[in-house]
């Protein structure tokens, strides 16, 4: 019997269905860890690192099955050159259904394998979908260690941790893929120090990192010891693998206190959360880099200055697309957001674009005011220049649309929506403009980007406006982004109706205009590209709301909604 243990803590950046490029990772993992001074035993690795996460229905395929089964099979063989052992996650079959499972593989052989038992089915999770739920599991041995494990969701109840400590288990293991929102370190921390309350036992944390779709992945792996005192803490943000040195007394199982990586700002962790998604999404989709409309205002230059510290100033190609209404200020401060990124800047007139467009529409239109129509018209010949720059070049198209804007419906259909993904799809307005105050104040670990300021100040303070007409503000349809932004919190992440947000103070017209307009975008939402998770109920897998809806607890008659 061991009283020394070392445990690697691998925190990989897995890719959904990637199967080898998942073994590359964990290969490379194992041999970094075995390679440091004292050498690792076991390496324990996310959440089904093998298959990525979360696979969603390539789980109904025998074939991926098949090489996910094909992948552990190796992974075992390569433990039998007597190196680290190997804590893994795979879906795997059993019996004629498959499992969200935990693998550990030594000397050779899969030596154990169990279940997960409690299988999310909320917000971004559905996975009693395609998985069948385990039985409570019991223990592991590692070279006479007995192992408690527990996968992701089983850290959250009693009942797992419970079973592992009463079946004898010496210390609890936790792989997780578990995604990043919005205070969600605390929240993981807070479920981890009441397991080794309850049970007495330290506690092992490996989350991965990186994007996936419409997910990111923040790592933040730690150790909590048996007293609750944090032992590790690993970066977040960026894969790594950490040795952590554990002796056996009286008592149980230690771990040898390290260094401690610092928290992370609230506002670092939003715009970390951003470059990391896109960053990924661009570069696992294997697009040469994206092209999106660079207008001067705010929300643009975000965008922008994601994308050049998520990819690299050269990988960013942005486009002003003047009408007769854009101003002087908005061509000066495109241009200057552009230098200050060091982004390549290219103009191309929309003006010919909208005077076809009147033309061709005119005998249609005879007897009409202009309205929101030729408006949206200048917003639709900007998405189709845009598009046509990608098909062209190759570079993906990103949206640059704000929460507030996507909530209400203040967007174009075919427009403004048009794109790849959205990376600001899930950051209310008022945070815009909190991070990009962060952002010229601060360069994050990992940016691409420049250093210093990256949006001149008029940028951030001035009016925001879509310059569809003149003298246009997005205030003369919206409240003020301070009271519209907190209207929908309530109604969205607060899932509240109109008389408990109104309760909060606000003005109850104002806030049965954001839930009608709320109500009557979804339509548009469903057609939006997808965009990083950053809030508690983002829109997409968090958000089902249906689009033909008679519900409504404001009193008042539905009505239709314009694009």
């Amino acid at each position: 019997m061991t009283d020394v243990l070392n445990i690697a803590l691998a925190q990989i950046n897995p890719t959904v269905g990637n199967v080898a490029g998942n073994v590359a990772l964990i290969t490379a993992a194992r041999a970094e860890a075995q390679a440091v001074d004292g050498g690792a035993d076991l390496v324990v690795f996310p959440e089904l690192c093998v298959s990525g996460y979360p696979p969603e229905d390539l789980v109904y395929r025998p074939a991926f099955l098949d090489a996910v089964e094909k992948a552990v099979q190796g992974l075992a063989a390569l433990t039998a050159d007597g190196g680290p052992g190997l804590l893994i996650g795979a879906p795997w079959r059993d019996k004629h259904l498959t499992y969200n499972a935990v693998l550990l593989l030594d000397a050779g052989q899969i030596v154990t394998v169990r279940f997960k038992h409690h299988l999310p089915n909320y917000g971004v999770f559905d996975e009693y979908r395609v998985f069948a739920a385990g039985p409570v599991p019991g223990p592991m041995v590692f070279r006479g260690v007995r192992l408690g494990v527990m996968i992701c969701e089983d850290m959250w109840f009693e009942d797992v941790a419970e079973t592992l400590a009463e079946s004898g288990a010496e210390l609890l293991i936790v792989p997780n893929g578990s995604p990043y929102e919005l205070d969600k370190p605390d929240v993981r921390i807070t479920h981890a120090v009441a397991r080794a309350s309850e049970t007495g036992l330290p506690l092992v944390y490996v989350n991965q990192v990186g994007g996936q779709d419409d997910l990111v992945f923040d790592g933040g792996s730690f150790v909590l010891n048996d007293d609750r005192a944090l032992a590790a803490q690993m970066p977040w943000w960026r894969s790594e693998t950490a040795l952590t040195t554990w002796s056996r007394s009286e008592k149980g199982w230690t771990c040898a206190p390290q260094t401690l990586t610092p928290p992370r700002d609230r506002l670092e962790n939003v715009y970390q959360a951003m470059v990391v998604a896109l960053r990924d999404y661009v570069t696992k989709n294997r697009f040469p880099g994206v092209v999106l409309g660079l207008s001067g205002g705010i929300d643009s230059a975000l965008a922008a200055a994601v994308a050049a510290d998520a990819l690299g100033p050269k990988r960013v190609h942005c486009v002003m697309m003047p009408s007769p209404y854009t101003s002087n200020e908005s061509l000066d401060d495109a241009a200057a957001v552009a230098k200050l990124l060091g982004v390549r800047l290219d103009e191309v007139d929309i003006g010919p674009a909208m005077q076809a467009y009147a033309n061709m529409l005119a005998p249609l239109f005879v007897g009409t005011n202009a309205d929101i129509t030729e408006e949206n018209l200048q917003s639709r010949a900007r998405g189709m220049t845009l598009m046509a720059l990608s098909n062209k070049f190759g570079k993906m198209v990103l949206s640059t649309g704000n929460k507030s804007e996507m909530s209400t419906g203040y967007a174009t259909l075919y427009g403004d929506m048009c794109g790849g993904y959205a990376v600001l799809k899930d950051v209310y307005k008022t945070t815009v403009f909190a991070v990009c105050r962060w952002r010229n104040e601060h360069k994050p670990a990992g940016a691409l980007g420049p250093d210093g300021a990256v949006m001149p100040e008029n940028v951030i303070t001035k009016p925001p406006t879509a310059e569809l007409k003149p003298n246009q503000k997005d205030q003369d349809t919206l409240p003020p982004y301070e009271v519209l932004d907190g209207i929908l919190k309530g109604l969205i992440e607060g899932e509240m109706g109109v008389a408990a947000v109104t309760a909060k103070g606000f003005d109850e017209a104002t806030v049965r205009r954001v839930y009608r307009m709320l109500k009557t975008a979804e339509y548009k939402r469903r057609q939006a590209p997808p965009g990083v998770k950053i809030t508690h109920i983002a829109f997409g897998r968090d958000y089902r709301y249906p689009i033909t809806n008679g519900f409504q607890d404001d009193g008042f008659q539905d009505g239709g909604g314009v694009a």
